[in-house]
């Protein structure tokens, strides 16, 4: 086995090119053994084998710097810069980062796993190399799906004005997470690949070569040739127009004919594109063949189907809503950045394809462009992870929120999502919406709770935000659903005679979205002990319902529950209600449960959450705590 030689990039060099296509065949058959134990991005990393290879053999990691975008491509990066032992623990707790991370080797420079990033972080690298004279090279590898975000536009201008040094390797395989958005990549291989103009260079090189006298000469010219030939029959190269020099379409499976460009490319005193084509999924048919889980998170087959509208999971109930309500309203329109699959989206995209919007990896443009629909009349449904979310709240704020627009966000992937660690827990979610003034702010408890707030957010005049967990979904009766923007009194039920309202009461549990489950368990542990608890699903976090405010003021101690932040997040914002409903009168003590400002590494979403005291004794202990500091304090609570 030559892959148990390898250890470091250097162990690379020594190889024949036969060898090192044994080598690429023994990495593929690991990862996709690796990825079948422990989930992960599988097709991305099997088109990238040859690829990373030729990287690692052409340029001297860590010495020279090299930048992934994004960093779920760097599984092969990671094997041969000493980590494939680590693989067993891949993307658990305490394990292997689905990502590069400086924490875990010097060969990764970025922690990167959110596309259209990689150019602007090798301009600000090339930038500092140049300054200090420092010997070493600066390369990003970039996706065509990476090339639709705006971010990336701006790094190649930035690149191509200044002329600085980066090697930028475009890895073109037609997707991103969906069949990529974009002219771009269409445009950059079509004059390259067409059959007449190269069977048209062939024969004018051929003839070139058999001038008599002059053929040495002429062919001296030819590269000015081969431009007049390309203004000709196609407009100029887009990169050209940038500043940026361009080279390819090359065989990404060709290790030997990548190695002499980049070897080429390296020694270009100037910002340069070297464009592979490679094959997703390459080697391995159910990655070749699927085009979401060979691009996502590829589970173990014979796993829980999630494609099917059982209700099972969040996203399975708001695909089914958003169906059902499309039906009946023709303006409803679905907008989605190059994740029609992850968000649920794909059978809308089937259903209704003229009222379906793939912007490409392009958040801010899908905010904005909402904006324009609602204006002109339509009810866009803007469906993004929450952690992506971030990337455009200038344009939620001041492109939806200003204007008072009816856009909706659906935040999947909100609060503790796990494996896929620190850049995708969707935290700050809560904290960010709640600050734009007229938004409203959904968070359902129950799959059934997903379609009626749908409902409801696209009846409203404004903008709303509707944010729920990944994985399975509480399933609840049609009595433990809420309505309109009324919170729900989960504990005890109002119909059960108990004294819930009317004063004597002492813990009251403000629980958002899915922490209510764990605050109905705490509760339970609290009542066996004889501390008398009340349960109230929020439900809506913005505008809060002033019932479940004024019963909450009756206790002698509020704890609210929440997966986001805790700094400004919902908690702060129920604190706020409570002490603001009746300045005049002394309100009881508000303990913000939620997670910390800290990036949190990953691990199984209910296992963080119990670190953190977000689990049913978690929430116990503290209530329990805080209630015994505040039993030596008397409240006014008449």
């Amino acid at each position: 086995m030559i892959l148990e030689t390898i250890e470091s990039p250097a162990d690379l060099r020594g190889l024949s090119y036969a060898e090192l296509d044994g080598l690429a065949e023994e990495i593929r058959a690991f990862v996709v053994q690796a990825v079948l134990r422990t989930g992960g991005h599988l097709g991305s990393n099997l088109g990238v084998v040859e690829l990373t290879l030729a990287v690692h053999r052409v340029f001297d990691s860590p010495r020279d710097i090299i930048v992934w975008d994004t960093g779920h491509q760097a599984y092969i990066h990671k094997i041969v810069t000493g980590r494939r032992d680590r693989f067993p623990t891949l993307r658990q707790a305490g394990g292997l980062s689905g990502y590069p991370s400086r924490r875990e080797s010097e060969h990764d420079w970025v922690e990167n796993s959110h596309a259209s990033t990689a150019l602007s972080y090798a301009h600000g690298l090339a930038t500092a190399v140049e300054q200090t004279g420092a010997d070493r090279r600066v390369v990003a590898v970039v996706g065509d799906g990476a090339m639709t975000g705006g971010m990336a536009f701006e790094a190649l201008n930035n690149l191509g004005h200044s002329g600085t040094r980066v090697v930028i390797i475009l890895n073109d395989n037609g997707r991103s997470y969906a069949p990529t958005v974009s002219r771009l990549s269409e445009s950059l291989t079509r004059l390259r690949l067409n059959p007449s103009y190269v069977s048209t260079r062939t024969w004018l090189e051929q003839l070139l070569r058999e001038l008599p006298a002059v053929g040495g000469l002429a062919q001296a010219g030819l590269q000015g040739i081969r431009a007049a030939l390309r203004e000709v029959l196609e407009p100029r190269d887009f990169f050209a127009a940038l500043g940026v020099r361009h080279v390819g379409p090359l065989d990404g499976h060709d290790i030997a004919g990548m190695e002499q460009a980049l070897g080429d490319a390296a020694e270009y005193d100037g910002p340069i594109v070297v464009h592979v084509l490679t094959q997703k999924g390459r080697g391995y048919g159910p990655a070749e063949d699927d085009d979401v889980q060979c691009l996502h998170d590829f589970k173990v087959p014979g796993a829980t189907p999630t494609a099917s509208l059982t209700g099972s999971e969040y996203k399975e109930a708001f695909t089914e809503a958003l169906l059902q309500l499309a039906e009946r309203h023709p303006q409803v329109v679905a907008i989605t950045a190059a994740m029609p699959g992850p968000t649920g989206l794909l059978p809308f995209q089937e259903r209704f394809p003229e009222r379906f919007f793939d912007v490409g990896i392009a958040e801010q443009h899908a905010v904005t462009t909402a904006a324009g629909m609602a204006m002109g009349g339509l009810r866009p449904v803007v469906a993004v992870y929450s952690t992506f979310l971030s990337r455009a709240l200038d344009q939620a704020n001041l492109d939806v929120g200003l204007h008072g627009l009816p856009v909706v966000f659906v935040l999947d992937r909100a609060g503790i999502t796990g494996d896929d660690g620190p850049s995708h827990h969707g935290v700050l979610d809560l904290a960010l919406t709640l600050k734009i003034p007229g938004m409203t702010v959904f968070a359902p408890s129950s799959a059934q709770e997903v379609g009626v707030m749908l409902r409801d957010a696209l009846d409203l005049d404004g903008p709303a935000s509707i944010r729920w967990p990944k994985g399975p979904a509480r399933q609840v009766t049609v009595e433990q659903v809420g309505s309109g923007l009324k919170a729900r009194r989960a504990h005890p039920r109002a119909d059960a005679g108990s004294d819930a309202g009317e004063g004597g009461r002492d813990v009251c549990l403000l629980a958002v979205g899915r922490m209510l489950e764990a605050a109905e368990r705490a509760a339970a542990e609290l009542e066996a002990e004889g501390v008398a608890t009340t349960v109230w699903d929020v439900r809506v976090v913005k505008p809060l319902d002033p019932s479940m405010i004024a019963d909450a003021r009756r206790h002698r101690l509020v704890v609210t529950v929440e997966d986001g932040i805790r700094i400004g997040g919902a908690g702060s914002f129920m604190a706020d209600a409570i002490a603001s409903l009746d300045p005049g009168r002394q309100s009881p003590p508000v303990l913000v449960l939620g997670t910390p400002p800290e990036y949190i590494a990953q691990g199984k979403p209910a296992a963080i959450l119990a670190s953190l005291g977000l689990d049913g004794p978690g929430i116990a202990a503290s209530a329990r705590a805080t209630l015994g500091a505040a039993s030596t304090i008397r409240l006014d609570l008449d």
